[in-house]
């Protein structure tokens, strides 16, 4: 297996996207390096696989909701599944490594009790940021020896890549001291994740409908208390805040890739209208439909085309 490696230079323009892979227990993982030769607009994601990326050389700039923070060489971001996010290079000759997997690649390894799991279930403001000099040679360090060990295709390069995977989260996770831990550390766990997978998919099958809860805990043979406990752990949120975070992510989407007004985008997603929308959408992006959808076309090299 090689790397896909996405030269992102040419025809830049802002874009929402689901990679075009499929993660199955045989191949459990899909490593992936990015060049940007020249800074590059806004470009929106979301999927299955948990994430992991290091910025080798440049900058990027990441967003989660209405958190946006700037990544150099050596920095590390994390996204669960399913979780939606942007970036964009902000610098020329921008590189990176990012691996997307099924959490069950890591299974229910544990750093000092507390699940690997347990970095990606707290906030993205609260989870590990690299913050000292060892720290970034360690991370650049492990994120050569990957971009390495996948293009030599040599027997065992998927373990190799776990017990480097495996290194850097504990190096991550060593001196981590977020606002608030996990409340029950031992319930999050990777075998979970496929207890709720059913509603996940459900809610992405429906874009813009509501799901309720009573439909996601059927969906995964639960019943509704034990169903919410288990989302909350697994997911780092309650199921309702999940659903939204979808559909803004929706909203996201249609405000940088259509014309639409936002009225008719209020309709398509499942807001009662759009003082709803832009009520939400403030609270979760931190700016205006009309700004986030302005900031988007004013991007550099951004050309205009839909």
């Amino acid at each position: 297996m090689e790397w896909l490696v996405e030269d992102l230079g040419v025809d830049p323009v802002t874009r929402a996207q689901r990679w075009d892979f499929h993660l199955t227990p045989a191949t459990p993982i899909y490593p992936n390096s990015s060049f940007y030769p020249q800074e590059m607009p806004l470009q929106l994601d979301e999927h299955e696989g948990v994430e992991v990326g290091i910025v080798l050389t440049g900058q990027q700039v990441r967003h989660f909701g209405d958190l946006v923070r700037a990544a150099g060489p050596g920095d590390v971001w994390l996204c669960a599944p399913w979780e939606p996010h942007g970036y964009r290079a902000a610098a020329p000759d921008t590189r990176d490594v990012c691996l997307i997997f099924l959490p069950e690649y890591l299974g229910d390894e544990k750093f000092d009790g507390l699940s690997w799991l347990g970095l990606f279930a707290v906030p993205p403001a609260q989870r590990p940021q690299v913050n000292t000099p060892e720290l970034r040679a360690t991370t650049l360090a492990l994120a050569g020896a990957m971009r390495r060990e996948v293009p030599m295709e040599r027997s065992g390069w998927q373990t190799a890549i776990r017990l480097d995977l495996l290194r850097l989260l504990f190096a991550l996770s060593r001196d981590w001291r977020p606002q608030a831990r996990p409340s029950a550390p031992p319930a999050i766990r990777a075998s979970n994740i496929p207890r709720i997978m059913p509603a996940v998919r459900l809610v992405h099958s429906r874009p813009g409908r509501r799901v309720t809860i009573a439909e996601a805990a059927a969906a995964c043979g639960l019943g509704r208390a034990q169903f919410c406990l288990i989302f909350r752990h697994t997911m780092g949120l309650g199921f309702g805040k999940f659903c939204l975070r979808a559909r803004l992510a929706l909203v996201a989407d249609r405000l940088l890739n259509t014309q639409l007004p936002s009225e008719a985008i209020a309709e398509e997603t499942g807001f009662a209208d759009a003082s709803h929308l832009h009520r939400a959408f403030v609270k979760h992006y931190g700016c205006t439909p009309s700004r986030y959808r302005e900031q988007g076309r004013l991007r550099p090299g951004r050309n205009g085309r839909r």
